[in-house]
């Protein structure tokens, strides 16, 4: 075979993935820009907005936990509740059934029927990660004093990542990334650890300010 058409085929087949590399490298560019500062403005308002108005949530979710080590995703799926201002329950429901119920400064524990409880009050770690998973959830959680945030356009929404400030906290979480879609409601919390591995929750059948039974958040 001639050496030209081998090397000429070569050639192409080179700029055929360069374009493609090229062309899906754009694709990432431009699905995901970030905001200016009225942007930014017009989310935390439409946010703020919807929280102050949020008594209870309702919600079905997955949990993916990705490990480097792992070849797959563990997968979980569950139901949360939440009641303003400060309860908040993860049922998990698949693979197994366990929960973990925030409420008046205690962290309840059921693991099939094994329960545990912490006093989560005089540790200021625990006080700022419920915080921080509560206000996650109503997605108000814009202060700059305990996060350098940044604000970015997306497909269908937005998308906004914090960094904690305080060293200690960092040494837990790296990232949190909070995604909105167009109606501004959490519709996927992403918490990045210090070695890349994360853990990454999405929401549906999400519903604000139905009636949530006191069973429901019931040690």
């Amino acid at each position: 075979m001639n050496k030209w058409f081998i090397n000429n085929t070569s050639i192409k087949s080179s700029l055929l993935i360069s374009a493609f590399i090229i062309l899906f490298a754009t694709g990432e560019l431009f699905a995901q820009t970030q905001m200016n500062s009225d942007e930014a403005a017009q989310l935390q308002a439409s946010v703020k907005s919807l929280a102050e108005t949020t008594k209870t949530i309702t919600a079905d979710f997955v949990q993916f936990k990705h490990l480097d080590f792992l070849s797959n995703d563990i997968e979980s799926n569950g139901k949360l509740s939440f009641k303003s201002p400060d309860m908040l329950k993860w049922a998990y429901v698949k693979p197994f059934k366990y929960s973990v119920l925030f409420k008046n400064d205690m962290l309840y524990i059921n693991n099939e029927g094994e329960k545990n409880n912490i006093d989560i009050g005089s540790n200021k770690l625990f006080k700022q990660l419920n915080k921080l998973i509560s206000t996650s959830i109503t997605g108000d959680m814009f202060n700059t004093e305990e996060f350098r945030i940044t604000y970015f356009n997306i497909e269908k929404g937005s998308e906004v990542h914090f960094s904690p400030k305080d060293e200690k906290f960092a040494k837990y979480i790296k990232e949190f990334h909070i995604t909105f879609n167009e109606k501004a409601t959490v519709s996927e919390v992403k918490m990045i650890e210090p070695t890349n591995d994360y853990t990454l929750i999405q929401f549906s059948n999400r519903l604000n300010n139905q009636n949530i039974p006191d069973a429901v958040f019931a040690q």
